[in-house]
């Protein structure tokens, strides 16, 4: 099967589940979702936080690891540059899509260099996900996302493994 054909299957199987659009101000996500989301990892890779936001809905809402819920393009901007301003070095790379239980399933690796104001000067990948759970004109609607925090400590502190 295609990118293509595979992107499309899971956007029809996504709306028949019923698991990426809910309530009357949802809509459909983007018919081209592996576009998407290697234009996402792109932005996030792009050192330009607004241009993460804006792949969110006006209200959009960003959660990373049970954290305080980033709402909004302005708040989601604020997110996406403190990662940036830490590593300016960052690349976000798009691992894999797959149609899960609660939603489209994001999953990512980022690498880069903590190198940015207080940084520690040392390199760190770690890989996690985001859970794409509704959609709002083709725009997320919300985003629940995970990476093993221990492991990203350990990495910018130095310890060994």
């Amino acid at each position: 099967m295609t990118p293509r054909a595979l992107t499309h299957a899971l956007a029809a199987l996504a709306l028949a589940l019923g698991g990426c659009a809910s309530g009357p101000a949802s809509s459909a996500m983007p018919d081209d979702l592996q576009d998407f989301a290697a234009r996402y990892s792109a932005a996030w890779s792009s050192q330009d936080p607004a241009r993460v936001a804006s792949f969110y809905a006006e209200g959009g809402r960003l959660v990373i690891n049970d954290g305080e819920p980033s709402v909004g393009r302005e708040a989601i901007t604020e997110a996406a540059r403190g990662f940036m301003v830490a590593f300016p070095d960052m690349v976000v790379a798009l691992d894999s899509l797959h149609q899960g239980a609660a939603g489209v399933e994001y999953h990512w690796t980022l690498t880069g260099t903590n190198t940015g104001p207080g940084g520690t000067g040392r390199a760190v990948r770690i890989s996690g996900f985001e859970t794409w759970t509704r959609w709002d004109g083709g725009r997320i609607a919300e985003s629940v996302g995970r990476f093993d925090a221990d492991d990203y400590r350990r990495q910018l502190d130095g310890d060994a493994r």
